[in-house]
């Protein structure tokens, strides 16, 4: 079975979750200035398209909420199996929700990053 010391894994997740937190907070700047948009801009093609950008904050905020309770859950189980005399190190199990999360973590930061660009253009056109 495969072991991995748990300091490689506690890093990653700091990481996930600081960019996590950095991402939520961008989507309520955006937020802010997808309102402001709204208000300068009545005619209904606009409207469709803040209506589109409002769900899909919405969206992003819960997959960010989720993925970050469900790094969370992960660090809580590998601190329960490091102190169980593991010597600092996860067992492969643990390793392959890690590397799941870690999945999880690069899908949505790339969507996330695609939103941003969208909105970013789609801004700059209306504002």
């Amino acid at each position: 079975m495969k072991r991995v010391n748990v300091s490689h894994v506690s890093n990653e997740h700091s990481y996930w979750l600081r960019s996590l937190a950095f991402y939520k907070a961008e989507l309520e700047t955006l937020k802010g200035i997808l309102t402001e948009v709204a208000g300068k801009n009545t005619a209904a093609d606009v409207m469709r398209q803040v209506e589109h950008f409002e769900n899909q904050f919405a969206i992003q905020r819960n997959n960010i909420d989720q993925l970050a309770h469900d790094i969370h859950v992960n660090v809580d189980a590998i601190a329960q199996q490091v102190q169980g005399n593991n010597a600092g190190y996860i067992d492969g199990e643990l390793l392959g929700t890690h590397n799941d999360l870690g999945y999880r973590f690069e899908m949505e930061t790339r969507i996330l990053m695609e939103l941003i660009q969208f909105f970013r253009k789609f801004a700059a056109q209306w504002m």
